[in-house]
């Protein structure tokens, strides 16, 4: 297996703030779906988060899987790991403290596009697509805050996968 780090801003955490902090309302506030969501409805909104702490090694979620929601890296390591359709895996990124993944999830039905595993003891939050459903029927305003939040970090990321490939052409290019 090929466990040499890919470097893509697709998995880099775009939105990390620069100091790690402990606590989930800081995480969550630090990031695009949930920083501009008021105190009243964000107080609700915690009690929506699920914790689990996962040991070293532990499949977090695996690829194909179905996606059910967005986890919040508390304290720990995640690797997320893409196998290709020969077995080779690539390691995609190494996520820690205040880092997030999954969000796509909470847009889309489909499956898992990659593998999530914790590198060493991992205290881990996660808020499951269903239950933020039912909190953005109920609260269409604020949802929409989450709703664009998202939509933030997906179109930073699909910035940077634009330049990351025209990077890649060029280089290509360039050889041939």
């Amino acid at each position: 297996m090929n466990n040499e780090m890919i470097k893509s801003n697709f998995w880099t955490n775009l939105f990390k703030t620069p100091a790690k902090k402990d606590q989930l309302e800081d995480i969550l506030t630090s990031i695009p779906p949930f920083k501009d969501v008021s105190q009243k409805y964000f107080k609700i909104l915690i009690k929506l988060i699920h914790n689990r702490v996962y040991s070293p090694n532990e499949y977090i979620f695996m690829q194909n899987d179905p996606g059910i929601g967005l986890y919040l890296i508390i304290k720990g390591e995640v690797l997320i790991t893409y196998e290709n359709e020969d077995g080779e895996r690539f390691d995609l990124a190494h996520l820690s403290d205040g880092d997030f993944f999954g969000e796509l999830a909470l847009l889309d039905e489909d499956k898992r596009s990659a593998s999530a595993i914790a590198m060493k003891e991992s205290q881990i939050a996660v808020i499951f697509k269903p239950d933020l459903d039912e909190f953005i029927d109920a609260h269409p305003k604020e949802g929409i805050k989450i709703l664009r939040g998202i939509s933030q970090i997906l179109t930073t990321r699909l910035r940077n996968i634009n330049l990351d490939y025209i990077s890649l052409y060029n280089r290509t290019r360039n050889k041939l």
